[in-house]
């Protein structure tokens, strides 16, 4: 039980480490816009915009400047944390 908790926790863990990456390579393309008519530039829009979306609603830009990618990235930061929390408190609660 403890190897499927463990590897579901790391699972997660890489998710997000790996969605955080493509964020950054994401917004770093919004420096240079002919760079998201690419294949790629399509690709990460579809795999990043429906996140990115949800924080716009609520924070608007502030001229040309898009605040809610540092937003964004707070969010999953926390919850990254929250994952390791929960995975924490049921490997000691459980197995000790």
């Amino acid at each position: 039980m403890a190897d499927i908790l463990t590897l579901l926790y790391i699972g997660i863990a890489r998710f997000i480490q790996i969605y955080s990456i493509l964020l950054i390579i994401y917004i770093f393309m919004s420096w240079v816009p002919s760079t998201r008519e690419t294949k790629i530039g399509q690709l990460l829009g579809r795999i990043t915009e429906p996140y990115l979306s949800f924080f716009r609603k609520f924070i608007p830009p502030l001229g040309v400047i898009d605040i809610s990618p540092i937003v964004a990235f707070f969010a999953l930061n926390l919850i990254s944390k929250g994952v390791f929390q929960v995975y924490k408190m049921i490997m000691t609660s459980v197995f000790m």
